[in-house]
């Protein structure tokens, strides 16, 4: 840990000389700020007020946060850096990434960051982590891994950029590399930025993941592919079965009569290593709306549970506008 921090204290200094100026890349970065409804689904786990970044990307005022701090929202506003406030409007959230768009309205304005890939960055990287809204600046922080990320919410990244040391203002956060793109959203404060390591640092989405479905996002306000079927569970994962922590209120596994405390140990007739090879192997079984048949222990007993699955868009209230 001393060696990281020894090797980010400096870096500051020679970004400027190399052209990356952290003042000018962070008045891309507008606070957010999003309240929901009480009764929607999302605000049981993650409140009705809820504050993030977001980081302009064109010209036309376009912003690109990490979803869950939008998802459902009925009012949204963006700070800018000189501190003008604008309201904002939802044009996607996508269920796969993560990712969520925004579009400043009545008049907003800011410079914008340029796409960049992640495909180019390796581990022991220095990159920059820039916020916005009251929490405005930019860190130096280390990638310190790369690897698939499994969440208990029935996501998963086949990569994702784990930087040290952690920023607490971490949601909707950007990733710039050293040539001044972006190249990550910021989603979550991790325990373990290193595998194996009790090092805590932040998990960032890759900006790469975006370009593929980017079209799709602005056109219909979701990617046009078929969704993944969707259970409604939150899951921790014990010595290679999932353990159910919670189901989702009138979600598919309620109605199928999962509840918490059942283990799962089995899908589509077989065994899984793990939660994220359990989700690739639920994904595999066909789109959004083909019945999962799950293997479940509930106490001693080792039960089949036939799960009707759904679209999990479908039970947000999203009102994107194009």
């Amino acid at each position: 840990m001393l060696l990281l921090l020894a090797t980010l204290t400096p870096w500051l200094g020679p970004a400027r000389a190399e052209g990356l100026d952290a003042e000018r890349l962070v008045q891309a970065i507008v606070g957010v700020s999003a309240v929901a409804p009480p009764d929607v689904q999302s605000s049981r786990n993650l409140g009705a007020k809820r504050e993030g970044s977001g980081i302009v990307i064109d010209g036309s005022g376009l912003i690109l946060t990490i979803g869950y701090t939008v998802m459902e929202a009925s009012d949204i506003q963006v700070t800018t850096a000189d501190g003008k406030r604008y309201p904002a409007t939802l044009v996607a959230y996508d269920t796969v990434s993560g990712f969520g768009l925004l579009r400043g309205e009545q008049g907003f304005t800011a410079p914008w960051l340029r796409l960049g890939g992640s495909a180019t960055l390796a581990e022991g990287d220095t990159l920059l982590a820039l916020t916005g809204g009251e929490r405005r600046g930019a860190t130096a922080v280390q990638l310190v891994s790369k690897r698939e990320f499994a969440g208990y919410w029935e996501y998963l990244l086949d990569e994702a950029l784990f930087t040290f040391p952690p920023i607490r203002a971490f949601n909707g956060a950007a990733l710039v590399n050293r040539d001044g793109a972006l190249v990550g959203v910021g989603s979550l404060l991790v325990a373990q930025a290193m595998e194996g390591r009790g090092l805590p640092g932040n998990m960032f989405v890759p900006v790469s993941a975006l370009e593929p479905i980017l079209a799709d996002l602005l056109a219909y306000g979701k990617r046009q592919e078929p969704a993944r079927p969707w259970l409604g569970v939150t899951l921790r994962e014990d010595n290679g079965r999932l353990l159910v922590e919670r189901v989702s209120p009138r979600g598919p596994a309620e109605k199928a009569g999962l509840r918490a405390g059942d283990w799962i140990v089995g899908v589509a007739g077989g065994r899984f290593a793990g939660l994220a090879d359990f989700y690739r192997k639920l994904w595999g079984v066909g789109p959004a709306g083909v019945v999962i048949p799950l293997e479940i222990m509930r106490g001693a007993t080792l039960e089949p549970v036939a799960v009707p699955s759904a679209d999990r868009a479908r039970f947000l209230r999203l009102n994107p506008t194009l």
